[in-house]
């Protein structure tokens, strides 16, 4: 999924300053954002306060849409340089299309993972006869500084990990939970886990101390660590925690993320995850002359144009504004 803002700021993240080494918490709450011709996303990361927990860069929740009447998501091709998309669905259907030749329909409980390298696009579209609903999220990971500039590659996933306990069943998304491992392929220590709680569950999830860790409300309300998370707000928890309480009177969809803080200093904008202004300025003009990143075979439309430049000097920067 892209970042479609008409004028994207700079997004400067990356190091260990400002890093919580220990246990916070730090509740965000959603910026609205249009995505494309008709769908509304609560932006998560980067935010105001926080730009990275572990390597994700990129949070995007969307729905629940009714798009029964609708044509749903319509997102034209564009590029991705030195980052991984992650699409994980609620409900409703995504058809993807890259220009590797990649084509999938992706589905609720399936993992669509991108990883751009050194230049891909895709395009993202409700298909023609879609569910009457749509809700998921669309995150990003930054590619550490070894494997950012790597061939592009796409993988499907239609059967992931199910950790269960009375009340919970909790789908390893990326990494691992409780010996459980997703067959995506990461290029840091990093998490992503699907967590539902029936109504009046409670349980104890195990974390990784070293990791910094963020939770997402996808629906439903529910107490984490004790503080209320409702739908499109995440709270922040930091690091050195060796697990989380988490408990939904309602029953919730939560979204845990973690992973290792993120050393690297980079410089994200639009759609590029880089380490320099010269890098980003030189990735918008390839994409804008076509020199670099391929196209969509068949698509029926124009591909994104890219937006201007930001005035001045991109600098790479941290974790936190």
């Amino acid at each position: 999924m892209s970042n479609l803002d008409r004028t994207p700021g700079l997004t400067q993240c990356g190091g260990l300053a400002g890093i919580a080494a220990a246990p916070v918490h730090e509740l965000f709450a959603g910026k609205e954002v249009l995505l494309g011709e008709s769908t509304q996303v609560r932006r998560l990361l980067p935010n105001l306060g926080r730009r990275l927990v572990g390597s994700w860069c990129f949070v995007d929740h969307y729905g629940p849409d009714d798009i029964a009447a609708g044509p749903g998501m319509q997102v034209p091709p564009h590029p991705h340089m030195g980052l991984q998309t992650v699409s994980w669905l609620l409900d409703g259907e995504v058809h993807h299309r890259d220009s590797l030749g990649s084509e999938a329909v992706i589905r609720p409980g399936q993992l669509g993972l991108m990883t751009s390298g050194y230049g891909i696009v895709h395009a993202e579209q409700s298909p023609v006869a879609h569910p009457a609903r749509l809700h998921g999220v669309q995150l990003w990971v930054a590619l550490p500084d070894g494997s950012r500039n790597a061939a592009p590659a796409w993988q499907h996933h239609d059967a992931l990990p199910v950790v269960t306990d009375t009340g919970l069943a909790a789908t390893v998304i990326m990494g691992s939970l409780a010996g459980a491992t997703s067959p995506g392929r990461a290029y840091t220590p990093l998490m992503g886990v699907d967590v539902a709680l029936a109504a009046g569950a409670e349980s104890l999830l195990p974390l990784e101390p070293d990791f910094e860790h963020a939770v997402l409300a996808m629906s439903g309300w529910a107490e984490v660590d004790g503080v209320e998370v409702t739908p499109g707000s995440m709270l922040y928890l930091g690091c050195r925690r060796r697990e989380l309480r988490v408990r939904s009177e309602p029953g919730s969809r939560l979204l845990l993320l973690g992973g290792e803080p993120f050393e690297e200093q980079i410089v994200m904008w639009w759609n590029f995850v880089g380490r320099s202004s010269e890098e980003i300025t030189t990735a918008r003009e390839e994409w804008m002359t076509g020199d670099r990143f391929g196209v969509v075979a068949d698509y029926d439309g124009d591909p994104l144009a890219a937006p201007s430049m930001p005035p001045g000097r991109l600098k790479p920067g941290g974790s936190v504004r």
